[in-house]
């Protein structure tokens, strides 16, 4: 028998090393051993935009136009459950202050984390790669920050 070997990069390891490492904080109790999640329920994902004042507008106007289509694609796929964004009503301070969250409800932890290629989808949605380029590359320069928050139930009703 002949045996096979693998080489991977170092992306490839460190995303396999994230999906185990989720996959294990949700298998990992979270209230003193009563609750917990197996990997086949779906994994919600908050991510925060925080886009540099003034430039809101342009920031989710790229956002729809660019990124949105290709997280739709990944929905008819069957990747993702469910998608929502919000943003705020009312301003906080500078420190606490975020302009636009969108939640992603995920298949399951392993999809959320997985090494997914949507380079195919670029190119069938984007035509005119350069200008799709452009406008991403403007889209991340219009940015403060960017955080991405997993986020797990808590079951009050359980003591």
């Amino acid at each position: 028998m002949e045996m096979t070997y693998h080489s991977f990069d170092s992306r490839t390891v460190f995303r396999f090393s994230i999906a185990i490492a989720a996959a294990l904080c949700l298998s990992t109790s979270i209230d003193g051993g009563q609750a917990t999640q197996a990997l086949d329920k779906p994994f919600a994902v908050e991510y925060y935009y925080k886009v540099k004042w003034g430039y809101a507008d342009e920031f989710i106007r790229l956002y729809k136009k660019n990124h949105h289509p290709l997280l739709k694609q990944q929905m008819q796929e069957g990747r993702i459950i469910q998608m929502k964004t919000e943003a705020p009503f009312y301003h906080v301070g500078e420190e606490g202050r975020w302009d636009y969250r969108v939640t992603i409800v995920w298949k399951n932890s392993v999809i959320a984390h997985d090494d997914y290629d949507d380079s195919p989808h670029i190119k069938r949605l984007f035509p005119d790669q350069e200008t799709f380029k452009r406008e991403e590359q403007r889209r991340f320069e219009l940015l403060l920050g960017h955080s991405d928050v997993a986020v797990v139930p808590v079951d009050m009703e359980k003591p």
